[in-house]
This record gives C-alpha cells, sequence and structure tokens, in this order.
C-alpha cells in the first residue's frame, strides 16, 4: 500500500511508525532536558555491560562469513546477472565507498583514538612502546575488517536481491528466501523500521560528531566560542548545503562530493607525509600492520572479562553499535554503486582496498602523533606529554592541536574543517537518500521534498542528541539501535546464503543447459555433413 501524492511517496506502514518514534524521541529528550543525560549515560553502562560479549561474537562471524563467501564458489556470481556491467569506474567506486564508510569517523578519531589508547591503556602502563604500539593495534582493529564486515554482508545482501532477484532496494527484501510472501506483510514493516531507526541515529552520531570537530576547529583557529549552541547553529548551516546536495541525486551532486572528499584527503594525507615523519610513518605502518595480522584473534574476542574497567563499552563496543546501526545507510548505499561486480570482486574491493587506506591514515595521523609526544617528552623540550594530554583532553581539537607541529598548520587546519565538513554533507546527503528509500518501499525516485524531509531530520537528531548529553548521548544513540539491529544482521546472513545456493544452482543448470544445447548442434552439424557427403558421387 502506498501513499503518492505531489510532495511524498511512502509506504505508510514504515514511513509513519518511523516518524512517530524519531519525533517522541526528540520530544522526550528536549523536554526533559540535562537529566536526559544521566539516563544516557546509565543506558549505554547497561547494554555494553549485559550484551557487549554478543557484539563481539557476531561481529566476528561476519568476517568469517565474508572471507568464506570470496574464496567460496559463491565469488563468480556476478550482481545483476552474467551480462551485468558496473555503472562506475573502480577509481570512483572506491572513493564512494570510502567516502560514506569512514569519512567523518577518520577525521575526528583519526588522531584522538590512537592517542588516547596510549594515554589511557586498557591495562599496562601509559606513555610507553608497549602501549604505543598497543593503541595502534587496538585502533586498527576497529577502523579495520571488522567494520568493513559489516557493511559488506548488508550492502551484498542487499545488492544480490535488488539485482538478480529484482526485488526492491529495500532491507525486508533480503529476508525473501525465509519469510516469502510475508516479507511484504508486518514482519517486513518491522525490518524496515529496525533498519530506518539504527540509520538515522547511527547517521546521527556520526554527523553530532562531525560538527563537534568543526565547532572546535573554529574555536582553536578564530576564537569561535564551542557551545553546544554554536554546534546546533553549525548543523542546521551544514543541514541546509546537504539538502542541495540531495537534490541533486546520486549521479550528480553524491558522486562528486565524494569524489573530491577524497581528493582533499589524499591532499591533507600527502601533507602529513611529507612535513611529518615521513619514515617513521612507513616504517611504523608495516610494523602496525604485522601486529594487527599477528593479535587480531586476541583483541577482536578480548570481552574484559577478568578486568572490567568499561573500556571496551566506550570503544569495541560503541565501534561495532556504531558500524552496525550505520549498515543500513552505508550497505544501501554501497548496493547501489556496485552493480556488475562479482561477489568476489565485490568482498576484496569492500574489505581490503578502504581497510588498506584506512591504516595508512590511522598510521600517518595517529601514529605520527604518538611518535611526536614521545619524542618531545625525551628531548624535555616542552613539559612531559604535553602534546598527548591536549589530545586526549578534547578529541574535537585533536587533529588541530596535532597540525601545530608542522609547517602551514593553519592551512592544514583550514584543509581539515573544510574536509569534515563536506563529509558531513555527503554523509547527510547519502544517508537521506536511503532513509527514504527504505520508507518508499524501495523506490529510488521518490519526490525532492521527501528527501529533504529525512535530511532535516537527520540534522534534527544529531542537534538533540548534542543537546541532551553531547558524545555520551552519541555513543548511547548508536549502541541502542544497533542491539537490535545486530540480531538482524544475523538472520540477514543465513538468508544470503540461502539465496546464493538457489543463483549458484540455477546458473550452473543454466550452464548446463547452454553446453548441451551447443554439444546438440554441433552433433547435428556433424550428422547433416556426413549425410551431405554420402550423397555425393
Amino acid at each position: 500500500m502506498q501513499t503518492k501524492n505531489r510532495y511524498f511517496d511512502i509506504h505508510p506502514p514504515v514511513f509513519w511508525p518511523s516518524v512517530i518514534l524519531i519525533v517522541s524521541f526528540i520530544a522526550v529528550t528536549l523536554m526533559v532536558g540535562e537529566p536526559m543525560a544521566v539516563v544516557f549515560e546509565e543506558l549505554k553502562g547497561y547494554v555494553t555491560a549485559n550484551a557487549g560479549w554478543v557484539f563481539i561474537i557476531a561481529v566476528n562471524a561476519f568476517i568469517v562469513f565474508c572471507f568464506y563467501l570470496g574464496f567460496s564458489k559463491y565469488g563468480k556470481v556476478r550482481l545483476g546477472g552474467k551480462d551485468a556491467e558496473p555503472e562506475f569506474s573502480t577509481g570512483s567506486w572506491f572513493a564512494m565507498l570510502f567516502s560514506a564508510g569512514m569519512g567523518i569517523g577518520l577525521l575526528f578519531w583519526g588522531v584522538a583514538e590512537p592517542v588516547n589508547h596510549y594515554a589511557s591503556p586498557p591495562y599496562g602502563e601509559p606513555f610507553t612502546v608497549a602501549s604505543a604500539e598497543r593503541a595502534m593495534n587496538l585502533t586498527f582493529l576497529h577502523w579495520g575488517f571488522h567494520a568493513w564486515a559489516i557493511y559488506a554482508v548488508v550492502a551484498l545482501s542487499l545488492a544480490f536481491f535488488a539485482y538478480n532477484r529484482k526485488l526492491p532496494l529495500t532491507i525486508r527484501s533480503v529476508f525473501q528466501p525465509l519469510l516469502g510472501e510475508r516479507t511484504n506483510g508486518w514482519m517486513g514493516d518491522v525490518i524496515d523500521v529496525l533498519a530506518v531507526l539504527a540509520t538515522l541515529f547511527g547517521l546521527a552520531t556520526s554527523l553530532g560528531l562531525g560538527v563537534k570537530q568543526v565547532s572546535g576547529g573554529l574555536y582553536y583557529l578564530f576564537g569561535l566560542p564551542n557551545t553546544v549552541t554554536v554546534q546546533v547553529l553549525l548543523i542546521a548551516g551544514i543541514t541546509l548545503i546537504a539538502t542541495i546536495s540531495v537534490v541533486s541525486g546520486i549521479d550528480k551532486g553524491v558522486k562528486f562530493l565524494s569524489e573530491w572528499n577524497v581528493r582533499i584527503a589524499a591532499i591533507l594525507l600527502v601533507f602529513v607525509l611529507i612535513v611529518g615523519p615521513s619514515l617513521f610513518i612507513f616504517r611504523s605502518l608495516v610494523q602496525n600492520i604485522g601486529n594487527y595480522l599477528d593479535n587480531i584473534l586476541h583483541v577482536s574476542s578480548w570481552t574484559e572479562a577478568y578486568r572490567d574497567n568499561g573500556w571496551q563499552g566506550d570503544w569495541t563496543v560503541f565501534y561495532w553499535a556504531w558500524w552496525i546501526s550505520w549498515s543500513p545507510f552505508v550497505g544501501m548505499f554501497i548496493a547501489r554503486v556496485s552493480k556488475g561486480r562479482t561477489i568476489r570482486e565485490f568482498i576484496f574491493g569492500v574489505l581490503l582496498v578502504p581497510t588498506a587506506l584506512t591504516f595508512l591514515w590511522l598510521t600517518a595521523l595517529g601514529g605520527s602523533a604518538i611518535f611526536l609526544d614521545m619524542q618531545e617528552s625525551a628531548s624535555q623540550v616542552t613539559p612531559e606529554h604535553e602534546l598527548a594530554l591536549r589530545i586526549k583532553a578534547d578529541e574535537s581539537t585533536a587533529l588541530f592541536v596535532f597540525f601545530e607541529n608542522f609547517p602551514l598548520s593553519t592551512l592544514g587546519s583550514v584543509i581539515g574543517i573544510l574536509l569534515v565538513t563536506s563529509f558531513f554533507v555527503t554523509s547527510s546527503d547519502s544517508g537521506s537518500l536511503v532513509i527514504d528509500s527504505i520508507t518508499a518501499g524501495g523506490k529510488l525516485d521518490s519526490p525532492v521534498s521527501q528527501r529533504v524531509f529525512w535530511a532535516t531530520a537527520e540534522g534534527g537528531v544529531a542537534a538533540v542528541l548534542l543537546i541532551g548529553g553531547g558524545l555520551t548521548a552519541l555513543q548511547t544513540a548508536a549502541i541502542t539501535t544497533g542491539l537490535p539491529f545486530l540480531f538482524v544482521l544475523v538472520v540477514m546472513c543465513y538468508s544470503l546464503f540461502r539465496g546464493l545456493q538457489k543463483e549458484y544452482a540455477r546458473l550452473r543448470q543454466f550452464d548446463e543447459d547452454v553446453d548441451r544445447k551447443s554439444y546438440e548442434k554441433r552433433l547435428s552439424e556433424v550428422i547433416l555433413k556426413k549425410l551431405e557427403q554420402k550423397k555425393k558421387p
């Protein structure tokens, strides 16, 4: 059942429950006011303490499932059918993957997270070589294969059922092998509502982090007050810019901004590689990757069971929940730009290339910050560990404090602010297109006003979360919406596997039929040729 007019084209059983729940959340948060910060803190603590181990098991299972598909016989299956061709060049494809998947987060945490783990490790002494190595290892865990495996599961499921089974590009379609026609009923509606809520709050978390960094940068450079009021005004202004991009659509606005995001990020990265500790960056990159691969089983299965000081809830569990809550958005976006790729190409493209670029980025920025802190502390040029302590004191200014150590630091900081803003816009307009598609029953060409509505809603939720509790509220939103959607993803893996089994059997039967027809044709030609030869005198 669709409701369609000049301004809206919606699927009411998904659209209205989503809107009602979102508006209710906004209203309650604003009415309660400051005490909501305590509520968010307690809720986050409860979920992470009791369900953290579930996140850890599930996310490890996702990465095993992805590598299995990549190496299995199903890797030959092409999204869209045997004759489908990619709609975007490989370069544009990687640019859109990277922009949608990690953009704002890497800019916010690229310096701040490694330095946090170095200065306040989950165990062991801080400010040591061991804590520096552990810091990079844990940061690589949070931004590496595990994160991209979550995205890959959702994106591949959506792409397969949309392009190979010709179903609407919406989350409910993935469960067709298990639910059949019931995907068109209330069960499908519940799945899509969960997807909308997870996407919206996951996006709000990222947008909130992004605007905190923009505000911190403006305070750092120009002395503009770094207050919640300023942050809310920035959200309003950047959301307005995002609506212009979202009106342009995926082929114009989103693609254009994604490619320019990667170009500007590359300029920033090259800047650090040239003026920063270049030799250290490349040496440590090799060592960091080795440590990550060597310890991946240990760190990815660590649950803080024997020494629970709340560290994992603030970091690993938060990240897994954040990626899961982002996965409907990033997954649907990746699915929309991945038609024509084989499953093997898709899996290793999504897992390996963005991960490699992410590791280089984290080493160049976060690793360099740790290196500079160790060098300055050893030489006693500045108070001991001043750089690390300043970065840890305010994550929103970490990038700008880091750039102080380089020439043209103001230019680097300005580029950083522009890049955060651009990633903000890309995430907002991409998310608007995705949520809009889900609430429109899988349609990709809904009215412009509908897309503008969702872009505005994302900005509104991000603003309310900042008002209601800042970073803790952002983390709580991601974790509480990510938990129920985690179980949706687990079932999604099984449904995708069932679908691929049937698809592979169908393709194999098709190839056998083609081979048989070809054989019969050749046999007929041989028989006719022999008959003609016998007729000759």
